[in-house]
């Protein structure tokens, strides 16, 4: 067998990822946040998810905006951003484009809001771009794209004649078909799908009797969501299989082990998320980890992985 030189590199959309790990939209900022931390590099990732990016500023939510659930996190930011032109003039040029591939995520209350943001990233050096159309913690947009077919095909294909660039579309796991609505939006011109966005859930203050998130629902994630994202991912790649669509998956993943289940059940890349913000230092550890095992089952390298899932008869 040969040896790979680098077995975690893949081709993502065209585009070559030295790790399969993509650090999520919302949990690195805007791809700085996390490098004042001593000891984390860019370059442990092979793509960073930009915070999710709208026409005009936004000041986001009003606070409470996170509260730690057992095994997860409920977060209700609201989209505050310093709206596209800031992030196309100002920030991405202060990225280093050498160190890994940058993927700006675009939302909107409107389809239009949609087209004109993506359009706005598609002259700019970003590498790719997410499509955020299941945002389960703004009042509108968001989480009503999402969960509608064919609201979200219509922003898929709003967004592909705004843009050349690889269109990954965001789904939302709060929804009964996410393999019908997948089929949907390849045939609208997505190229890629991140699997799955976070779940919608409530925590709530018993002295007050109120919900303790400010926009009193948030977004799910972390370990507590990581069954029901594996099967979701298992359930988009029976569609994307046949078109050569590759899938981020995630939803929970903090360990090698957790990052190897989504790849067997579908994904070509892992997003991280929640994690980082225990353990800001865990992308060397999934890396090593999944290197090992690739290493002691003999396998050439990352993508030898992806949907390798044998179902029980």
């Amino acid at each position: 067998m040969t040896q790979n030189s680098n077995p975690l590199q893949l081709d993502f959309c065209g585009l070559n990822f030295d790790t399969p790990l993509v650090l999520l939209s919302g949990c690195v900022g805007f791809g700085e946040e996390y490098t004042r931390v001593r000891g984390f590099s860019n370059r442990d990732a092979g793509a960073i998810c930009l915070k999710g990016t709208t026409l005009e500023p936004r000041p986001g939510n009003r606070p409470h905006r996170i509260d730690e659930t057992p095994a997860g996190m409920l977060n209700a930011i609201g989209l505050q951003n310093p709206g596209v032109d800031h992030v196309v003039n100002t920030i991405l040029p202060a990225l280093d484009f050498g160190e890994t591939r940058f993927i700006a995520n675009v939302s909107g209350s409107t389809v239009e809001e949609y087209h004109e943001v993506t359009r706005r990233f598609d002259d700019s050096p970003i590498d790719a771009i997410e499509i955020n159309i299941s945002c389960p913690n703004v009042k509108e947009g968001g989480v009503a794209f999402g969960n509608d077919p064919d609201m979200s095909a219509r922003v898929v294909e709003t967004c592909r004649k705004a843009t050349g660039k690889p269109l990954i579309t965001k789904l939302s796991p709060n929804q009964t078909d996410i393999a019908g609505n997948a089929r949907r939006c390849i045939e609208a011109g997505s190229d890629a799908f991140a699997v799955i966005n976070t779940l919608m859930g409530m925590s709530i203050d018993i002295d007050q009797r109120r919900p303790v998130i400010g926009n009193n629902q948030g977004g799910l994630s972390g370990p507590a969501i990581k069954p029901v994202a594996l099967l979701k991912v298992h359930q988009v790649y029976q569609v994307c299989k046949a078109h050569d669509i590759p899938i981020i998956g995630q939803g929970g993943i903090n360990s090698a082990q957790d990052a190897i289940e989504f790849l067997i059940a579908g994904a070509a890349a892992v997003g991280v998320g929640t994690a980082l913000f225990y353990d800001p230092l865990i992308c060397p550890k999934l890396n090593d980890g999944i290197r090992t095992y690739l290493e002691q089952h003999r396998l050439p390298d990352v993508t030898a992985l992806t949907g390798s899932l044998q179902l029980n008869e």
